[in-house]
C-alpha cells in the first residue's frame, strides 16, 4: 500500500504548574483559539477545547506525522510564550510538566466532546486532581500519585 492513512482521536488533559488558577475568564476563549491554531498548524484538527482556571482539555485528531509528546511540547511551549505577552498577570504562567493523553474511539467522540463542553458544570462537584485520577482509572493507566503533580 503506497499511501499511509490514519484517523486517531486524542483526548488530552493537563494543568497549569501547581494547578495555579491563571486561566482567567477574560483570556480563556482567546487561549483556546490560540491552541486551536497551533493544532491546525500541526495538522491535528481541533474538535473541542475547554477547561477551567487551572487546566485544559483538548479533543483533536492526531496527525500521522507527529508524536504525542512532540504535539504536547509544541502546544505547551507556544501557548505559554503567547500568554506571557498578553498581560503582566501571566509572567509566572507555566504548564505542568506532564499530561494525560487518551485514545478515543470514533463511537465515543460525541461523548468526549460533550464531557469537555461541560467542564464548568462537573468541576462544581470535583477538582482537576480528582478528575484526572478518574480518567487514569477509566483508561486503566497505572500511576504513582507521588509523581503526577508538580
Amino acid at each position: 500500500m503506497p499511501q499511509s492513512l490514519s484517523k486517531v482521536y486524542l483526548h488530552i488533559a493537563f494543568s497549569t504548574k501547581s494547578r495555579a488558577p491563571l486561566i482567567f475568564s477574560d483570556i480563556e476563549n482567546e487561549l483556546h483559539k490560540y491552541i486551536a491554531g497551533i493544532l491546525k498548524n500541526l495538522n491535528c484538527p481541533p474538535i473541542k477545547i475547554n477547561g477551567m482556571q487551572d487546566h485544559i482539555h483538548i479533543l483533536c485528531l492526531l496527525s500521522r506525522t507527529i508524536t504525542i509528546s512532540d504535539l504536547l511540547k509544541e502546544i505547551k511551549r507556544d501557548s505559554s510564550k503567547w500568554i506571557k505577552t498578553k498581560d503582566k498577570r501571566f509572567r509566572t504562567f507555566y504548564w505542568q510538566n506532564g499530561y494525560g493523553a487518551f485514545s478515543v474511539s470514533q463511537s465515543n467522540v460525541k461523548e468526549v466532546k460533550l464531557y469537555i463542553e461541560k467542564q464548568k458544570e462537573h468541576h462544581k462537584i470535583y477538582s482537576f486532581q480528582e478528575e484526572f485520577i478518574k480518567l487514569l482509572e477509566k483508561y486503566e493507566i497505572e500511576y504513582d500519585e507521588r509523581y503526577i503533580w508538580d
